[in-house]
């Protein structure tokens, strides 16, 4: 997937649907990581809604999100839910006007992905935003 480096190279603010604030987890992880490599991270988990994780305000939708960020824009959507769960996340990612609908390892949905193409969005399924990071500075 040769447009991961430049979606990565391109973006600043990355909301991650499904974030955690239990440090054992994945999405808590990647979170960190991103946070520590200067990209701005939003929170997306309803059950987190106006509490900081990480020191960042969650927010229970990505319309929400992107209305407290306006006019800055969001340029990921990193989903950690099941792949079942995709699609609606995809339809709002479209509203929001993102720019990147990216689904982490083991997350395939291909309704998600082709909603997201047809409105213009990039889409990565089964990628972990880390580990193409980590791979990013190492042949950089």
């Amino acid at each position: 997937m040769s447009h991961i480096p430049r979606i990565l190279q391109d973006a600043r603010i990355i909301a991650i649907v499904g974030l955690s604030d239990k440090p054992e987890r994945a999405s808590h992880q990647v979170a960190e990581y991103l946070i520590g490599h200067g990209y701005r991270v939003v929170p997306v988990n309803p059950a987190l809604a106006g509490q900081d994780v990480l020191g960042q305000r969650a927010f229970a939708t990505l319309t929400e999100a992107a209305s407290a960020l306006a006019p800055q824009r969001i340029d990921i959507v990193d989903v950690f839910r099941k792949s079942e769960d995709i699609v609606p996340i995809a339809q709002e990612a479209v509203a929001i006007a993102a720019g990147c609908l990216w689904l982490q390892l083991d997350v395939v949905n291909e309704e998600a992905a082709a909603i997201a193409r047809a409105a213009g969005l990039e889409v990565v399924m089964d990628h972990c935003t880390k580990i193409e990071h980590r791979n990013l500075a190492v042949t950089a």
